[in-house]
């Protein structure tokens, strides 16, 4: 049988096409369809617990038997992330992440966007790349959130981090919680910020006038700047 395979944003660009026919064994699934395609194009693999499979454009289960005709979709995650948890490039939205955490009980929805500011180390910076093992980094985010639950009475967190380049002034992260009152909110999203920088696999690299650097060493940083300045270094804010 033969169906038609739609790619659309992040996906279309991964495979460079936006879309394909595809000739299947009868009695094929969508989730067999899906582990296929990924074994053929493994860069699809970073996408795999957010993206979703249409077929004639309606939602489909990984048990739904595909026919000779059908028209499959697949659906990368909406700006923002369509999951509480997510990395990847494109940009963020944070009404939309604040959306995920909505709840009639809450009093209080505290938001954190971390930007990209012009200058660090006392250098210019022209834009910033990040780096990030996706899959891994979801997972880091999701333990994030049970420590929190653990911590603060909240009822819902979401976290989202972009990869990729970013110019000035673009959101690097976007973090939201929500609770019955202020407080946990405030001191949960607080939490969430500084556990990311210590357990999630995210680099950034800084891009200067006169070159560039990945962050996430202090020893490295100590010895590249003792190695172009021929003095000890501070460390830095």
């Amino acid at each position: 049988m033969r169906v038609t395979v739609r790619y659309f944003a992040v996906v279309r660009e991964f495979l460079g096409q936006d879309h394909e026919e595809h000739e299947l064994p009868e009695g094929t699934t969508v989730g067999q369809f899906l582990e296929d395609l990924i074994a053929r194009q493994p860069i699809l693999e970073r996408l795999r617990r957010s993206m979703l499979v249409m077929v004639n454009r309606r939602y489909a289960r990984p048990d739904q038997l595909l026919s000779d005709g059908d028209e499959v979709a697949l659906i990368p995650p909406v700006s923002g992330g369509s999951t509480p948890f997510s990395v990847g490039p494109e940009p963020l939205d944070p009404a939309a992440i604040e959306r995920l955490v909505a709840d009639p009980r809450a009093g209080a929805i505290v938001t954190f966007v971390g930007t990209v500011r012009d200058h660090a180390r006392g250098k210019r910076v022209r834009y910033l790349e990040y780096e990030a093992y996706a899959e891994a980094a979801v997972d880091a985010f999701a333990q994030i959130a049970a420590e929190i639950r653990q911590r603060w009475d909240v009822l819902g967190i979401a976290i989202a981090h972009r990869t990729g380049r970013l110019e000035i002034g673009e959101a690097s992260v976007v973090i939201a919680v929500s609770s019955a009152h202020r407080a946990e909110a405030f001191e949960a999203c607080r939490y969430a910020i500084e556990r990311l920088k210590q357990i999630a696999p995210i680099w950034k690299k800084e891009v200067y006038d006169d070159g560039e650097m990945w962050i996430g060493s202090e020893a490295l940083y100590q010895e590249l700047f003792a190695r172009h300045t021929n003095e000890p270094a501070s460390s830095p804010q």
